[in-house]
Order: C-alpha cells, then sequence, then structure tokens
C-alpha cells in the first residue's frame, strides 16, 4: 500500500490549489467552505537530482520518479470533534493517513473569505491541533473503558497498556500532539491500538502570499514559532504561485523563482519535507536500457520489502539483489564500471536498503 500524506486545516486555506500545484489532480477550487467534500487524491513526483544522473548514465528509455501520495481532505471548522461541519468525515479521512501536513493561511485575499474577521496563523493551527486532540480524547477514553472492563478478570495483564494510554489522555489534556511522546516501544503499541490521529507525524505548510516571498513574512513566522512549540517542522510556500508555475515550461517557471529571489520551488521543499515525516528512502532500479526508475522505500526496510514493492512474484522468487551505490555509479560513468571496479555487490533478503541504492533483484519464477 501506497504512503499516504493528508492535507489537512481550516476551510479556505489553499489545500486544493496545494494540491492542483503538487499533481495538477484538479481538485475542485471554489471560495466556500467544504469545495472538497471526498477526499482528492494526487500522485506527486519526488524530485531527485540523481533519477537524471542514473538516466545519463543508462539512457533508457523510459525514466519514472518516485511518488508521494497525497491527500485533500475537506475542511476542518471549531467543533469537528464534537460533529460541527464534516466533523465526523474529515476525522475518518485523516485516521487513514500516515502523516498529516497542515496548511495555514498566511495570505490575504477578499474574494476568498476566511473564518475569522482577521488572520491569526498561530490561533488557526490551534484550532485544528485542539479539534484532533480532543477527537482523540474521545476515542481514548471509550478505549480505557474497554481495557479496564476487560481487566476486572485479569488486572496484571492490562496495568502496562492502561498506564500508557492513561498518559496519553493527560498529555493530550495538556493540548500536546502524541508523535514522538512515546517514551517506550510498548508505550508506542498501546497508544496505536486505539488508532489516535495526533500520534501520526505532522508539519505545518505556512501558505503565504506572493508579495512575502521569499521570507514568508511575518504570518509566516507566526507559524514557523507555534510549530516549533509544538515540535513539528514548516514549511512556507505560496500555493497559487505554485499551481501557475506547475503550468509553464521549467525554464519560464525557473525565471520567474529566480525573480522572486527562490532556489527551487515550494512544491520541491514541501515534497522532500513530506518525504522526511514518512521517514522514507529512495533507491532506484534499471531494466536493461528499458527503464530507470525510482521507489519509495521506509527507512529500515530489507532487499526482500523492495522486491515485493516491485512485484511480488519478485519476492516469491527472490534470489539476491545485486547493489551498487549512486555515489559509486556516479563516480564510475557506467554499470560496466561500477562492476569492473568492484562495487557491485550481492546482498541477501535480509540486507537492509540505504538511500540511494541501485538494485537489480535477481529472482526465481
Amino acid at each position: 500500500m501506497p504512503v499516504k500524506l493528508g492535507l489537512v486545516g481550516l476551510p479556505n486555506v489553499g489545500k486544493s490549489t496545494l494540491l492542483n500545484a503538487l499533481t495538477r489532480a484538479g481538485a475542485l477550487v471554489a471560495n466556500y467552505p467544504f469545495t472538497t467534500i471526498d477526499p482528492n487524491v494526487g500522485v506527486a513526483p519526488v524530485p531527485d537530482p540523481r533519477l537524471v544522473r542514473i538516466a545519463d548514465i543508462i539512457q533508457p528509455e523510459r525514466v519514472v520518479p518516485a511518488t508521494l501520495h497525497v491527500v485533500d481532505i475537506a475542511g476542518l471548522v471549531k467543533g469537528a470533534s464534537h460533529g460541527e461541519g464534516l466533523g465526523n468525515q474529515f476525522l475518518a479521512h485523516i485516521r487513514t493517513m500516515d502523516a498529516v501536513a497542515m496548511i495555514v493561511r498566511c495570505f490575504s485575499d477578499p474574494d476568498v473569505p476566511h473564518v475569522t474577521t482577521t488572520l491569526d496563523p498561530a490561533a488557526d493551527i490551534d484550532v485544528v491541533a485542539t479539534e484532533l486532540a480532543l477527537a482523540d480524547l474521545a476515542i481514548l477514553e471509550r478505549h480505557l473503558d474497554r481495557l479496564r472492563s476487560a481487566a476486572k478478570g485479569n488486572p496484571r495483564a492490562y496495568a502496562t497498556r492502561i498506564a500508557a494510554c492513561e498518559r496519553a489522555k493527560e498529555l493530550l489534556s495538556q493540548g500536546k500532539m502524541l508523535h514522538g511522546l512515546a517514551e517506550s516501544d510498548v508505550e508506542q503499541a498501546a497508544w496505536a491500538e486505539p488508532d489516535l490521529i495526533t500520534t501520526k507525524p505532522m508539519l505545518c505548510v505556512a501558505n503565504v502570499g506572493e508579495a512575502d516571498l521569499p521570507g514568508g513574512g511575518p504570518l509566516a513566522a507566526q507559524v514557523s514559532r507555534r510549530s516549533a512549540e509544538l515540535g513539528l517542522q514548516d514549511v512556507v510556500l505560496c500555493a497559487a504561485l505554485e499551481a501557475e508555475l506547475a503550468e509553464w515550461q521549467p525554464a519560464e517557471a525557473e525565471a520567474m523563482l529566480a525573480d522572486y529571489g527562490l532556489q527551487g520551488t515550494g512544491l520541491q521543499r514541501f515534497v522532500w519535507a513530506g518525504y522526511r515525516l514518512l521517514q522514507l528512502l529512495t533507491y532506484f532500479t534499471t531494466t536493461g536500457g528499458q527503464e530507470v526508475r525510482a521507489w519509495a522505500l521506509k527507512q529500515g526496510q530489507t532487499a526482500l520489502d523492495a522486491a515485493e514493492q516491485i512485484h511480488s512474484d519478485m519476492a516469491r522468487g527472490f534470489i539476491r539483489a545485486e547493489v551498487v551505490s549512486y555515489s559509486d555509479l556516479d563516480r564510475a560513468g557506467s554499470m560496466a564500471r561500477a562492476r569492473e571496479q568492484g562495487h557491485l555487490r550481492l546482498e541477501g533478503r535480509d540486507y537492509i536498503v540505504a538511500d540511494g541504492d541501485v538494485l537489480h533483484i535477481r529472482f526465481a519464477l
């Protein structure tokens, strides 16, 4: 299953515009709340200069980048945890995500009304964070009731899980996100049982106006400060500009970015932030002269996991993986020279794939 990054936030903050820029998915954009009713799913290519270099070396017929699945979820409003707006639907969708990107409005536009009369990004972050925490508290209360009921017949068997969930409840009551706060694997496992939203990795995205580029301005600074207080990463971009640039030729887009004093697009920064958030790495495969492809894989996964991702037949018939690092291939200049120089090595199914590995899986049908 592909990993999924969910875009969440208050209505009219630019989630659908950002998704369009990322994927050209054509999500409906309008200036009223709940334009996005059903989750729009887009597949964003992951920019990677290493893929370009490998393609230069191999000269394949086809080059395929790694991708990040991005889901635009209906806007959250205050009271969502109690069913306000599309609260229950919103919360059901977000629980299926692997990580969350909270889009925060930092731009003024009289044609696109905000849910409040003034822009206050820190307060908006708090609204979203509070609703997520309240939703988790409600889930956790019900989960604790079930654990306590089950513990009546065997208290010692449930004591650790109950203690872990009670600590999670206390942290949520203090307005804290749970991600990264588990003190042990046992606690982490106990928190995973009720599928709590705030255990998911999260980042904040300051969606600024063009006039505030390149730095983002004072509103983006508010996002950065509040994100740091919550222990979250943050990214600054202008979704409207990114959506416009996505339709331009690369040379024209690069010139426009230079006019704004930007090196690279905000989309690239966002995708890579999502990649880091999801703890992904990139490995590459080559199919003779036909294809060079980049793949996203969870850090710590094995050559067998990579084979399964490519095709289940590869995993079933796995023999070995031929591996060369990107840096060695880059220096050698060709796969043949990398082999001659001893950089190509054979690894078994338990080999932990490293970022930048170029793999060729040997398997038997």
